[in-house]
């Protein structure tokens, strides 16, 4: 495009203007220099080879992670010894099976993973433990908290703080009455802040309930992960990896209100009563909430997902397909809306990781060589509530794993009586 500007010069105390050059004194025509077109350069997807992430996200844009008065920016989350995931995993850059076909274009984020949402296998990842900002994607932990805790059925009044939280909102008005149910439609399906705000109210408040995200996160084997805040806005020491929300989708998706939430379309959400405190206020009718995640409406076999946001995490996602009786997942960080949206990239790779050979894999979302390979979240029941969903209880690695327990009794039986054997032959022996 080319680019021209109006211009005016003062000659002789008369303002004379015009387009790409002055009119002067008898018709002299004063060039004035044209400024070159403005372009900008393709989008090309970060390079991480060179490890940038390793400890700590890019700095902060804006101001969202100055501490408050009198605190102070927590130490990084420790890096562990040896990847979580295998060996391969350890990887910055591209990390892919011998024999993948090349990846598909316009793949923008920074850092992925694809992974095989019932065996737990990584198919594919690029900076897979990069430490990156959530955004909302962070909210996952929140619902699986609440989930395993509060009562769906009871119903809740949001108060001001609630209505008046930052960021995005589902709609919540001071006085409202809303189940937990649909505090929970609000979190997952529009990204609410207000709604994360109302749960984590009856959570004990915001930093109760980050330190239940935390010890959460720690107990899936998500490592690099630190909440800062319920809602996934950005606060000092805030941390989380591809890896490390593949890990906490993996378990969500075992959790069967979760996986009903997110795939969830519409549903018909509360309005709130007028203001009594502000003049002509009127009543807030009800209205249908429609699920912000564009995969589930335009991929087939989708399962849903959750977006997120914010300018120092920029675009972050996960999202679940089935096709053919496998079901994928996959999680994108430090990605940016072009050249397609997020959504879309997350399509892409998920086509991308249904091509893939189910023996194609570079490592697993449970570290099995501790006791992380079985997550845990502990059921809590409440009088008068309905058990909450233990996610080791519902997950196809818990079922994986008690085969593997029963295989191992069998096994260990079997080679203790060997060593019965074996002694009492040696025995045999030593005696002749």
């Amino acid at each position: 495009m080319m680019w021209r500007r109006a211009c005016a010069v003062v000659v002789a105390g008369t303002v004379i203007s015009g387009i790409g050059g002055v009119s002067g004194i008898a018709g002299t025509v004063i060039a004035q220099p044209v400024p070159p077109p403005t372009t900008s350069a393709p989008f090309t997807t970060p390079n991480t080879d060179s490890c940038p992430f390793t400890s700590l996200p890019a700095p902060a844009v804006d101001l969202s992670e100055v501490p408050a008065p009198g605190t102070t920016v927590p130490a990084p989350v420790p890096v562990p010894d040896e990847p979580v995931g295998g060996d391969r995993l350890g990887g910055c850059g591209v990390v892919l099976p011998a024999g993948a076909p090349p990846l598909p274009a316009d793949i923008a984020a920074s850092g992925w993973v694809v992974a095989d949402a019932e065996t737990g296998e990584v198919l594919a990842a690029k900076d897979p433990h990069g430490r990156y900002r959530p955004a909302s994607t962070i909210k996952m932990l929140l619902a699986l908290v609440a989930l395993d805790t509060l009562n769906l059925d009871t119903v809740v009044t949001a108060t001001a703080e609630d209505a008046n939280a930052e960021g995005s909102a589902v709609g919540l008005g001071k006085g409202g009455t809303y189940t937990n149910r649909q505090l929970m439609q609000g979190l997952v399906m529009a990204s609410g802040n207000d709604a994360a705000h109302a749960l984590a109210r009856q959570l004990g408040g915001d930093d109760a309930a980050v330190k239940k995200m935390n010890a959460l996160a720690l107990e899936l084997g998500a490592l690099d992960t630190r909440t800062a805040t319920p809602s996934g806005l950005d606060g000092p020491g805030m941390s989380s990896s591809p890896y490390d929300l593949a890990v906490i989708f993996h378990a969500a998706l075992q959790n069967p209100t979760f996986a009903e939430l997110i795939h969830t379309e519409t549903v018909q959400f509360p309005g709130f009563p007028k203001d009594p405190t502000i003049p002509d206020d009127q009543d807030r009718p009800g209205f249908t909430l429609a699920n912000d995640n564009q995969l589930l409406y335009n991929y087939d076999g989708a399962l849903g997902g959750k977006t997120g946001f914010t300018d120092d995490a920029r675009h972050t996602y996960v999202g679940a397909a089935e096709r053919n009786g496998r079901t994928l997942l996959v999680t994108l960080m430090g990605g940016e809306a072009q050249p397609i949206r997020p959504w879309e990239q997350a399509a892409r790779l998920l086509d991308y990781g249904f091509g893939l050979s189910s023996t194609m894999t570079v490592g697993t979302l449970t570290d099995t060589s501790t006791d992380r390979s079985q997550p845990k979240v502990t059921a809590a029941t409440t009088p008068g509530a309905p058990a909450a969903v233990s996610a080791a209880g519902t997950s196809p690695d818990a079922g994986f794993s008690s085969t593997a327990r029963t295989a191992v009794a069998v096994g260990g039986t079997v080679v203790i009586l060997g060593l019965i054997l074996g002694a009492i032959v040696m025995s045999r022996r030593r005696r002749n």
